[in-house]
């Protein structure tokens, strides 16, 4: 556990995206129980937080592990940035279905 702690702390420090997601894990978790309308949906919008923010780290790891093995531009290099963006956008995705869906049941637009 020190281990991943030191992880989140190096991860808070040095990425701003890292950073503004722990912040929006910090946002979700009281908003979440105003939204929610039950434990199940607490815990799916707490979660979806938690996915964008394990995939942001495993982005930052692979941007990280891409700079250190060489800093100059190369194709691959881009595909795989481009792959690890394109996995933190779909757990984006993922958070703003599950947080619209549970909001708009709570508004009973849904």
């Amino acid at each position: 556990m020190r281990n991943s702690f030191d992880g989140l702390r190096h991860g808070y420090r040095e990425q701003r995206k890292v950073r503004l997601t722990l912040w929006a894990l910090g946002l979700a978790i009281p908003l979440a129980f105003l939204i929610a309308d039950g434990p199940w949906q607490w815990v799916a919008l707490i979660a979806a937080v938690v996915l964008s923010l394990t995939v942001e780290l495993l982005n930052s790891c692979a941007e990280e592990l891409c700079d250190h093995i060489t800093p100059e531009r190369h194709p691959d290099i881009k595909a795989v940035k481009d792959m690890g963006s394109a996995a933190v956008f779909g757990a984006h995705l993922i958070g703003v279905l599950i947080w619209a869906g549970a909001t708009l049941d709570r508004l009973e637009l849904f």
